[in-house]
């Protein structure tokens, strides 16, 4: 039987009342500064929490803060490990010794049972990165010494019941036991030595804001925090084969192979693309036909493999923003190739008959071209009829080489750029653990905000860099909703995890400020909203706290 969407109801009163009172506040000098904005540019990266890549920075509630009790991992019953087991290839070959025995779970290891930094074991030169055209080919990660420069880890599993489970309610500690990663979900990059950070406090960088309170809008992988960016809200797929929905057993867990989860031999599993048939058979489970995993779109472009989302039609920004008379656009790294746009801005595959970028898809066939990395999910308008080959509403989904182009065309006091800018980069500069690295992608990031501030946008450019979603990885702060999480916005789709968020606008109070307001994703969506007067999405947008709050925050320490 087809199961019908649920939802609770989205905050009680006077989660509602707090964040009408913290919007209030902060709207005073705050607004009146993100009036002054004409520009919005929104990069959006991939798969990190902020522990993981921002929780070194200072001034920030970051790692060091973490207490045991949202640390520790434990097992299903909740009892701790001694120690944290690895399977990335790097983390345990050659032998890293076994300084560490966990009796009681039959395992030994070189890690404690706590965050560690990754640059310690897999430096940033290190060759561990996979070749474009075999990206999905080391589940465990790429030897040193045997694959590409760039420092790259293995993959993590970032799914919607998945990080749930892994939340465990607010407590934090069920990453690992969790995750097909197990230990790397415990593993954080020295914050100091990032590309974006170096560029930041260099001589004459812009003055930026951390946002240290800032939670992916919706629990899961890229597919559903792509959504929420454009449309506040999980796509819907109406009556949908069964074989769609997911499986769950009685812990509200989808899969039963993973190296620490021992399964419920009674229960039936299906980490499928949509949400469990309603009833949720876990209370409190978002069900019915809802599509929150991985699936392709419709349209073109779309990948060869997985299932297919039927095209949406309801409310994205980007409606609201043509309506409202507002210059948007969506720039794709890899688009040009993707979508077979020969000789266009950031097409790579010469004039045929055949593909002659050497990393592209051998799947495909001239003119479309896509790189083998080309994330077709990471495309969330391409899932909506408005957006399909052909429409009006298809010429604001741009390649990146657009976005480039214009920012060297803006000189002077001159921007070219639209009102709001979505920048979304290829596979390969993304950061996504797997398939890119932290190095490559970072120094991709710090590119694109050089062209921005030495452009002739920056007098008046709100420039949002933040990360889709968690990527697996551990974050010690509960996202609301979870027991200790801030007051805020959720329903049975999240917030979730935390995730890194930077602010780059001018006339901000000091060099460098941090921001503990608290946000989610959908705050990029209020923020826009706000500025250029558009109707809300959904109650989730309309409840959320905007980014003007940037305005407020507190100088931390002066640059260099």
């Amino acid at each position: 039987m087809k199961g019908r969407f649920t939802l609770i109801g989205l905050v009680v009163a006077i989660t509602a009342v707090g964040a009408a009172t913290v919007s209030a506040g902060t709207h005073s000098t705050a607004e009146s500064r993100l009036d002054k904005i004409n520009h919005i540019v929104v990069i959006y990266e991939e798969n990190h929490s902020f522990d993981n890549l921002y929780g070194g920075w200072e001034g920030v509630n970051g790692r060091e803060n973490a207490d045991a009790a949202h640390t520790t991992q434990v097992d299903q019953q909740g009892n701790p490990y001694t120690c944290l087991r690895q399977n990335d290839v790097n983390l345990t070959s050659p032998p890293l010794g076994t300084s560490c025995v966990d009796t009681a779970h039959g395992f030994s290891s070189a890690f404690g049972n706590t965050w560690f930094t990754i640059d310690d074991f897999i430096q940033p030169s290190d060759t561990t990165c996979p070749p474009a055209l075999h990206a999905f080919s080391f589940p465990n990660g790429v030897l040193n010494g045997t694959g590409e420069p760039g420092g790259c880890t293995r993959d993590l599993v970032h799914a919607f019941y998945q990080e749930q489970y892994q939340l465990n309610g607010g407590q934090q500690n069920r990453y690992m036991v969790g995750s097909d990663a197990i230990g790397m979900t415990m593993g954080a990059y020295d914050t100091k030595q990032l590309p974006v950070y170096q560029y930041l406090h260099s001589q004459g960088a812009p003055h930026y804001a951390i946002a240290d309170n800032f939670f992916q809008s919706a629990f899961g992988g890229s597919f559903l925090s792509h959504q929420y960016l454009i449309a506040a809200q999980a796509p819907v797929y109406p009556d949908a084969p069964d074989s769609l929905h997911s499986l769950i057993d009685s812990a509200g867990f989808p899969r039963n192979n993973y190296p620490l989860y021992t399964p419920d031999p009674t229960a039936t599993y299906r980490d499928g693309p949509l949400t469990v048939e309603c009833p949720s058979p876990v209370a409190g489970l978002a069900c019915g036909d809802r599509a929150v995993n991985t699936m392709q779109p419709t349209f073109e472009p779309f990948g060869t493999f997985g299932a297919k989302l039927v095209p949406q039609t309801h409310a994205t920004i980007g409606d609201r923003l043509t309506a409202g008379g507002v210059s948007w656009a969506w720039y794709s790294g890899g688009w040009a190739d993707a979508t077979g746009d020969v000789g266009g801005p950031g097409w790579t595959n010469g004039t045929g008959p055949t593909c002659s970028n050497p990393v592209h898809d051998p799947a495909f066939t001239f003119p479309k071209c896509p790189s083998a990395i080309f994330q077709y999910h990471h495309q969330p308008f391409v899932y909506y009829s408005n957006f399909a080959p052909g429409t009006e509403g298809r010429t604001h989904l741009q390649d990146e080489a657009v976005f480039q182009n214009l920012l060297a065309s803006s000189t002077g006091n001159s921007c070219a750029l639209d009102s709001v800018s979505f920048v979304k980069p290829m596979g390969s500069e993304n950061e996504h653990p797997g398939y890119a690295s932290v190095e490559h992608g970072g120094s991709h990031l710090v590119s694109l905000l050089k062209s921005i501030e030495g452009s002739g946008c920056s007098k008046d450019t709100m420039v949002i860099v933040t990360y889709d979603e968690f990527g697996g990885q551990w974050d010690h702060v509960p996202p609301p909703g979870q027991t200790g999480g801030p007051a805020g916005p959720h329903d049975q789709f999240g917030p979730g995890t935390r995730i890194p968020a930077l602010v780059i606008a001018p006339r901000l109070p000091g060099n460098f400020v941090v921001d503990h307001t608290e946000h989610d994703t959908l705050s990029i969506l209020s923020t826009i909203e706000h500025r250029f007067g558009l109707s809300p999405l959904t109650a989730r947008d309309a409840e959320v706290s905007d980014l003007s709050s940037v305005w407020e925050a507190k100088q931390v320490s002066a640059r260099p």
